[in-house]
C-alpha cells in the first residue's frame, strides 16, 4: 500500500498541481452569460460538516459581495454517501443553474456503488477551492491516550468494541480508517453518519471513541477543550496545529487529503462554465476565503479550474480506484 499512498500524496498536494490557465477575465460580471434564475448549490454531505460549512460560507460571500444577479441556494443531499447528490447532478445534464460542492466521495462513491450509473468524468469542472486535511481526534477526557502509540495500544486492547465515527460508508473517513486498520493491524467498528458535523457532536457526546474529522468540523469543540488531535495525516504540520505531529514524523508513511471543488452537471454550456470559473476565482482570492483556509487548516494556495481541474479529477479517480483495491472495498464499506 505504500506505493499507493505515495501516489496519493504526490497527486494531492497543491504544490505539484500546475496553476490554472488564466481566462483573462477579472470578475464574473465580465462574462456574457449570467444566471437567469436561482442557482442550486448542491452539497453532497449533511449539515454541519466541512462541505456544508464551505458551501454556506461561499453562498454568504456571493450575497455579501453582490457577485450574482440571482440568489444561490445551498441544498444538502447526503443520501447514499453522496450518491443522491451525484445522481441528482447527472440527471441535471445541460442545466446551467445547478452546481455541486464536492469531496472525495465524488471519486469513491461511483466506484463502490456502480449501480447509481454515474460517471463524474462527464461532469463540468469549475474550480478547486481548497485541499482539506485529516487529523485523528479523541475526546479530551481520554487522559490515557496522549499520542499515536497510546491510541493504537488502546484500540488493539478494545478490539471491535472501539467505535470510529465517520461520514458515510465508502467515503473519505472510512477510507482513512481502513488505511489505519491495515497499517496498525487492528479492527474497529465503523459508525457512519450523514455529515462531519454530526460525527464531531457524537465524539463530544462520547457515543464514538475517535474520528478522523477535518479541522473545520472539530475546531469549535477543540477550542472549547472538548476534543484533542493526536496526529495529522499531512506532509507538514498545519499552521493551525503547530504542536500536533504528522504521521510521517512518527515513522508512519501515511498521508491523505480531500479536495473541495465546485462542479457542474454534464453538458453545462461553456459560457456558464466560464462565468462560474470566474465567480469562484473571485471568491478564492477574497480575504475572507483565505482567512478561513488558514484558520481552519485548509490549503488554498492554488486555484485550479476548467480543463486543469478535469485533469486533476481523472488523476484522482484512478488513484482512488487503486487505493480502494489496496485496502479492500469490503473494509471500507464494512460489508
Amino acid at each position: 500500500m505504500s506505493n499507493v499512498l505515495h501516489k496519493v500524496k504526490k497527486a494531492a498536494i497543491p504544490a505539484v498541481i500546475a496553476a490554472a490557465t488564466s481566462l483573462g477575465m477579472s470578475a464574473p460580471a465580465m462574462a456574457e452569460w449570467s444566471p437567469k434564475k436561482p442557482i442550486e448549490l448542491i452539497i453532497m454531505a449533511g449539515a454541519g460538516g466541512g462541505a456544508d460549512q464551505i458551501a454556506r460560507l461561499l453562498q454568504g460571500l456571493i450575497e455579501k459581495k453582490d457577485l450574482s444577479p440571482r440568489p444561490v441556494i445551498p441544498i444538502n443531499k447526503a443520501g447514499g454517501s453522496g450518491a443522491e447528490a451525484l445522481r441528482y447532478i447527472q440527471d441535471k445534464a445541460g442545466d446551467d443553474h445547478t452546481i455541486l460542492v464536492t469531496l472525495n466521495s465524488f471519486y469513491t462513491t461511483p466506484v463502490i456503488q456502480e449501480g447509481i450509473g454515474v460517471d463524474v468524468s462527464n461532469f463540468t469542472p469549475i474550480g478547486r477551492m481548497a485541499i482539506d486535511n485529516f487529523l485523528l481526534w479523541v475526546h479530551q477526557d481520554m487522559t490515557d491516550i496522549t499520542d499515536l502509540d497510546s491510541y493504537v495500544a488502546a484500540v488493539k486492547a478494545a478490539g471491535n468494541s472501539w467505535k470510529v465515527g465517520g461520514t458515510g460508508t465508502g467515503q473519505e473517513d472510512s477510507i482513512l480508517t481502513a488505511m489505519m486498520e491495515k497499517e496498525f493491524g487492528y479492527d474497529v467498528t465503523y459508525i457512519p453518519f450523514p455529515g462531519g458535523g454530526t460525527v464531531a457532536k457524537n465524539l463530544v457526546g462520547k457515543h464514538i471513541d475517535s474520528t478522523v474529522n477535518n479541522p473545520a468540523e472539530q475546531n469549535e469543540f477543540y477550542r472549547a477543550g472538548n476534543t484533542k488531535p493526536l496526529v495529522q495525516f499531512t506532509a507538514e504540520r498545519l499552521p493551525a496545529y503547530p504542536d500536533v505531529p504528522t504521521a510521517n514524523e512518527l515513522g508512519v508513511n501515511m498521508e491523505y487529503y480531500m479536495q473541495r471543488s465546485i462542479n457542474g452537471p454534464p453538458g453545462m454550456s461553456a459560457e456558464a462554465q466560464e462565468w462560474y470559473i470566474n465567480l469562484f476565482k473571485t471568491l478564492f482570492e477574497s480575504e475572507e476565503w483565505q482567512k478561513f483556509c488558514v484558520e481552519d487548516g485548509l490549503a488554498c494556495d492554488t486555484y485550479v479550474s476548467g480543463a486543469d481541474l478535469g485533469a486533476y479529477h481523472q488523476q484522482q479517480i484512478a488513484l482512488h480506484k487503486e487505493l480502494i483495491e489496496a485496502v479492500g472495498a469490503s473494509s471500507i464499506t464494512g460489508e
